[in-house]
């Protein structure tokens, strides 16, 4: 048997010390909002789950604490039974590590809203991964649909995992931050193409989707053309996707290809870099690096093709988890069909009346 929640002693004396440490946080909470209500709940989750609170109170634990707080509370929000079951997740998670000891008010994971770190806490399976997600959304300042887009297409398992030559031509600051910048797969899910597209077909339809590309790439890409126009000696060329990276202060060379990753691609995309450094690249800019995007590739394949390669590039792969059949368009009606189908049955409903 349980003991009761209300006789207990040691409970109430718990209960009588926390809704002081809560006075006292409504307080500090008018300079520090966000940052004192998590390590609010911080304290509130460390409480239960090291003392096992929900385990010696039982089952009704969380709903007689969540009733109490309310009632001494009752303009304050955060004290529903499924957040205080979040303030126990909260400690949990990122008390994993023996070395994690938040207590400064600088601590990252104090610094993001809370409904950020609910979301943190529902899909992260580690400390690590939850600390990437935090620092990135401080840095880039996510809102929660865009965390959770983050979260959703797995960034943490795809940033900096391109296969890449930059230790050899970069400046190790430069190489490490491209390195980071770069994804490896990309997913391209918010196109919408069907079966046997070509390769204009999906770069005219990443650039008709110019903002969700941008937010799949990363923080600091700036657009510049597509199909944008170098001209060497009497031969003009056209490169598929050029971009401008505010942090790494290069030119970004993108080529796309819907088949499998060949070794003669980064010889072409070499050359382009080397024409964007001699045409656009001013004293203020790094070097340019090129990224090209395959549907496919092999890593030993490709790691060979950048050991030759005199340029610094990444070689990536795209997703899409579906693509549309073939035949979709032909089996839609078209407008005339449409108006035709409305206004037979316009006249139908004329002739009823």
């Amino acid at each position: 048997m349980h003991t009761d929640l209300v006789k207990d002693s040691t409970f109430k004396q718990w209960l009588v010390d926390l809704k002081n440490r809560i006075h006292q946080s409504q307080i500090q909470a008018v300079i520090k909002v966000n940052s004192e209500l998590l390590h609010l709940y911080w304290d509130l989750g460390r409480d239960i789950a090291v003392r096992q609170m929900d385990a010696v109170w039982g089952s009704g634990f969380f709903e007689k604490l969540s009733k109490e707080l309310k009632a001494e509370f009752p303009a304050m929000k955060g004290f529903s039974t499924t957040n205080l079951k979040y303030c126990k997740y909260f400690y949990q998670l990122y008390s994993q590590e023996v070395a994690f000891r938040p207590q400064a008010g600088d601590e990252i994971i104090f610094l993001i809203p809370w409904g950020h770190q609910k979301h943190i806490i529902d899909k992260c399976k580690s400390i690590d991964e939850a600390l990437f997600y935090t620092q990135k959304t401080i840095h880039n300042g996510w809102s929660r649909a865009m965390l959770m887009n983050f979260i959703d297409t797995d960034l943490y398992k795809s940033q900096g995992k391109s296969i890449n030559n930059f230790d050899r031509f970069l400046p190790d600051v430069q190489s490490d931050l491209a390195k980071e910048t770069l994804k490896d797969p990309y997913n391209f899910d918010f196109l919408t193409l069907t079966e046997n597209y070509k390769e204009k077909e999906l770069e005219d339809a990443l650039v008709a989707n110019i903002t969700k590309f941008l937010l799949e790439l990363g923080q600091g890409f700036a657009y510049v053309g597509k199909q944008y126009s170098i001209k060497v000696g009497n031969r003009e060329r056209a490169i598929d996707l050029l971009f401008y990276h505010l942090e790494l202060r290069c030119y970004v060379v993108i080529e796309l290809k819907t088949k499998e990753f060949e070794p003669e691609y980064t010889g072409k995309l070499g050359y382009y870099i080397t024409a964007i450094n001699h045409q656009l690249k001013k004293e203020v800019d790094n070097p340019t690096i090129g990224l090209l995007i395959c549907k496919t590739k092999n890593n030993i394949d490709a790691q060979y093709s950048l050991e030759s390669s005199s340029q610094p590039i990444g070689i990536s792969e795209y997703a899409f988890s579906k693509l549309l059949p073939e035949n979709f368009k032909s089996s839609l009606p078209s407008v005339e069909e449409i108006e035709k189908e409305l206004s037979q049955n316009h006249e139908k409903r004329m002739e009823v009346n």
